[in-house]
């Protein structure tokens, strides 16, 4: 069995440089048979597709490795405009701080932590650590699923977490004070979504 790996390719470029920072990865591609043989792209997946976006070629390879060069640079200076923009202190939750995962029983509506190691380098602070999840089979204790469905304290988008990607439930003293806000903010809109189907689940029962 050959231990070379598989060549990542995008259409006849082989891509030999990569760098993932914040929402796109900015690769570089050589085709050494083409007449333009340099590709410089932003690849972006999630959960549904992938795609290569804003693709330029050339035949001048510092050319287009200044163009992969700025489109790094530009990604560092988005995320760095990114965290400037946050309003909470851009602590790392650490595993200390946490009620370790497998001694948590069921987790749906809990608080817990993603693992830091389970994050690129520049998304490991509280602000996405900390999710309330609200079901998946990786929400119950003894499942043969990993999924777990969570809401992010500080955004309030909905993700999906596999079960070992986290540390474990926040200690309610380890919480912050501004994640304890949310947390509350979150069950009382979940409530208020909850509700009107209790009310006709009610009145079916009635009829």
């Amino acid at each position: 069995m050959s231990d070379e790996k598989e060549k990542r390719m995008v259409e006849s470029y082989e891509i030999t440089q990569g760098i993932q920072i914040g929402d796109k990865e900015v690769i570089f591609g050589v085709d050494e048979k083409a007449e333009m043989p340099y590709l410089c792209a932003f690849y972006v997946s999630n959960s549904i597709m992938e795609s290569y976006q804003e693709c330029m070629v050339g035949d001048d390879y510092a050319e287009i490795m200044e163009l992969f060069a700025d489109r790094v640079k530009a990604q560092c200076v988005k995320v760095h405009g990114e965290q400037e923009k946050v309003d909470v202190p851009r602590e790392k939750i650490t595993a200390d701080r946490c009620i370790p995962t497998f001694q948590c029983g069921d987790i749906v509506g809990k608080v817990m932590a993603v693992k830091p190691e389970a994050l690129r380098p520049e998304y490991r602070s509280a602000e996405h650590q900390l999710i309330l999840v609200t079901g998946g089979n990786g929400a119950r204790e003894r499942s043969f699923g990993s999924a777990c469905y969570c809401i992010t304290l500080y955004s309030g988008e909905r993700e999906r977490w596999e079960r070992y990607d986290l540390a474990g439930e926040v200690k309610p003293e380890c919480l912050p004070e501004w994640a304890k806000e949310r947390f509350a903010e979150i069950q009382k809109q979940e409530a208020a979504k909850a509700a009107p189907n209790q009310n006709q689940n009610k009145d079916m029962e009635v009829r």
